[in-house]
């Protein structure tokens, strides 16, 4: 037999016999190895190199946020002066010209009972949407979840869907021709011998309805992030608790919640940095109606201070604080999901 004349390279020659040389498929590892990080995740550059397309179809929405979201926040400055946007016509020519108090609109602030009484309102209306109306949602999802025709459950859904879309105008001019002094139940009362319906006017109850209000509006469309999370529920998971003996409500308590409670603590989170920012629009449709001390709200008070008064240093000062303590919450909101073994708004 012969064999091949043609010489080996020097490297070659000089290799050890019992180690054979290595295949492209078992090479040693590529000349960006020493870029990746110790725990083998990939170094910033070749992670740019990979989501690059990624990013830039991010930057859009990226400019929007900054423009519209964080550069406004250069305008807090008007909360430590006696802003005067009469100065000039351009807004920032009017910041940098108006004379600087300091902490002067704080102050002024924490002696105004006027804020006082708005939080409180602010606070009793977060707790009783919290309480009333954020497990609404959740129920009305597996209420929908467990109708059987596709039919029925379509039109379910269309009808609480609905109300979402209709203007906080029409749903108080609803509300006022259902329950109002001249509304159809008050016409019912009147015309079996009794009194007529106050609720529109009554600042007693101005919470429940406002709650009531917002349940009926926005209860169907607060479902759909709960009948998502149902539906990625495996089928399996329900026959193997039928097969154990597991009964309806079992297999509801022991699946499908469980299945929940991850997006129930993500939407908690969201909706208590959200609880110092209550119905602005609904309120101010019926403030007149039953006065400010039942229905002044931090947003209302902001409002009425800075765009009806011209006051503008101390408006944004009252903002200022309602930013900060609703940062607060959520940060301390998202501490407690992490307790709770669930990721929140961001990991640890």
């Amino acid at each position: 037999m012969s064999h091949s004349t043609v010489p080996r390279s020097e490297t070659e020659a000089t290799k050890p016999a019992g180690k054979p040389a290595a295949s492209p498929d078992t090479a040693g590892p590529p000349d960006d190895a020493p870029q990746r990080a110790g725990r083998g995740t990939l170094s910033l550059r070749l992670r740019y190199r990979r989501d690059r397309v990624l990013l830039l179809m991010t930057l859009p929405a990226v400019a929007l946020v900054l423009v519209f979201n964080y550069l406004p926040i250069l305008g807090n400055v008007v909360a430590f002066q006696d802003y005067d946007p009469y100065i000039s016509d351009n807004g920032v020519v009017s910041m940098l010209n108006s004379p600087m108090v300091g902490l002067e609109n704080f102050r002024r602030i924490v002696e105004d009972s006027a804020f006082w009484n708005a939080l409180k309102n602010t606070l009793v209306l977060f707790f009783l949407q919290l309480v009333l109306f954020f497990p609404i949602p959740i129920l009305l999802a597996l209420l929908i979840n467990s109708v059987v025709r596709p039919r029925v459950r379509a039109v379910a859904q269309a009808v609480l869907y609905l109300p979402h879309f209709f203007s906080w105008v029409l749903v108080v001019a609803v509300f006022q021709q259902m329950f109002g002094g001249a509304g159809i139940f008050s016409q019912l009362l009147r015309e079996n011998g009794h009194d007529g319906l106050g609720v529109m006017t009554n600042p007693d109850t101005f919470m429940f309805l406002l709650t009531a209000q917002s349940v009926w509006k926005d209860a169907g469309w607060g479902i759909i992030v709960f009948l998502a999370a149902l539906a990625s529920v495996s089928p399996d998971l329900y026959e193997a608790a039928a097969m154990d003996g597991a009964g309806r409500w079992r297999r509801m308590w022991h699946v499908t919640l469980p299945a929940l409670r991850p997006v129930i603590a993500l939407l908690l989170v969201l909706r208590v940095g959200d609880a110092l920012t209550v119905g602005f629009e609904q309120i101010l449709l019926q403030r007149d109606a039953v006065g400010p001390g039942a229905s002044e709200v931090l947003d209302t008070f902001v409002w009425w201070n800075g765009v009806r008064n011209q006051d503008f240093g101390y408006a944004a000062a009252a903002g200022l604080i309602k930013g900060v303590v609703s940062l607060g919450l959520v940060l301390a909101a998202n501490k407690v999901a992490h307790l709770m073994g669930e990721q929140g708004v961001y990991k640890k």
